[in-house]
């Protein structure tokens, strides 16, 4: 709750509790739900999310720690209740944990629902035990194979040891454990059911996303990397009995319930069935640029409006972007669109 502070004739100062502005969509939307991505560096290089040889943002251009927890903040006292972590890969920031712990303050008093950070899992092994101790209760870890080879080829710099002592750290933490794969052709695609067993063995969930046509990655090819999911799920009912689910999370998966793992698959499909009709999040770079949508371009300053408006222009600027949030997003692959969606690459808003 905001605290409001009048003075009444008297001269005695009266505190008054009021409810927290609530953002609202041109189209009836609550947003509650932000994304931030606290830096776009990566000590991966996966090949549907960059090219190999990246120039990331000068370290003078990021948001600092601070100024990112005000940017939160002031998302709370309008109404947010969940708040992602994302990247590049968060954890590699220097001093995240700072941010992190303060957040995580939130999530204890009540003031926030959740606190959750989506990894690639390469610092977990040191790192499990303090995310826990900051009010950290979730993750979202992506890992595209379990084969060493396919592994490195897919991250280019990654290593698949590391990754799985992140996640038996993690795991051995109390960190309740969610599988990001992303689907791609003739390069996983047959290990995906293999992939969908392993992780209800271990007590993972387990969600499969589409390529998203974000960025320029060099030499690769998205209209050959892309897989639709609608494929992928009748393939992996030919081994799995897949029950629809009314479980909802606030993100864009729709979930079905393996019934051989009794644990939770979700599809993400951008492509062939879009998310927007729901979509109750937004999203901030390193740089408080705000993304209303992740399939557009179109952006807010939060930067220039924090820093000259302070946190009467930080809000004015939340509140005049809501009103632009579109409808959904225009995501195309094709061989005639071979152009990526938007220009920005997946590093810079997260996923």
């Amino acid at each position: 709750m905001a605290v409001r502070m009048t003075v009444t004739e008297s001269g005695i100062v009266m505190a008054t509790q009021t409810a927290p502005r609530v953002l609202i969509d041109p189209f009836g939307r609550t947003v509650d739900y932000i994304r931030v991505s606290v830096t776009d560096r990566c000590d991966f290089r996966c090949v549907y999310c960059m090219a190999e040889e990246m120039t990331f943002l000068p370290k003078s251009e990021l948001l600092s720690l601070e100024e990112l927890e005000q940017v939160c903040r002031k998302f709370m006292a309008m109404g947010t209740r969940k708040i992602r972590l994302t990247g590049g890969e968060p954890l590699v920031r220097r001093n995240i944990m700072q941010l992190i712990r303060n957040l995580g303050a939130e999530v204890k008093s009540g003031n926030l629902d959740e606190l959750t950070i989506t990894t690639n899992g390469s610092q977990l092994h040191k790192m499990a035990d303090e995310l826990v101790d900051a009010g950290v209760k979730r993750l979202n870890i992506s890992i595209d194979t379990l084969d060493p080879d396919r592994f490195r080829s897919i991250t280019r710099w990654g290593d698949l040891d590391n990754v799985l002592a992140g996640l038996e750290a993690a795991k051995k933490a109390g960190l309740a454990i969610k599988l990001n794969a992303v689907a791609l052709k003739g390069v996983n695609e047959h290990e995906l059911a293999d992939m969908i067993g392993w992780a209800g063995a271990q007590g993972f969930d387990m969600t499969i996303i589409e390529v998203m046509p974000m960025g320029d990655i060099g030499n690769e090819n998205r209209v050959d990397q892309y897989l639709p999911l609608s494929q992928v799920r009748a393939d992996l009912s030919k081994r799995f009995t897949l029950i629809d689910s009314d479980y909802q999370t606030p993100g864009p998966a729709r979930y079905v319930t393996v019934a051989e793992t009794g644990k939770r698959l979700g599809f993400i499909t951008p492509l062939t069935h879009n998310f927007c009709e729901s979509c109750n999040r937004v999203r901030v770079t390193c740089t408080g640029q705000l993304y209303m949508c992740l399939g557009q371009d179109d952006n807010a300053d939060l930067s220039s409006a924090l820093r000259n408006g302070g946190e009467t222009g930080l809000e004015e600027a939340i509140v005049e972007a809501i009103g632009r949030k579109p409808k959904g997003h225009d995501f195309v692959i094709s061989r005639r669109a071979s152009a990526a969606s938007v220009s920005r690459h997946m590093n810079v808003t997260g996923g």
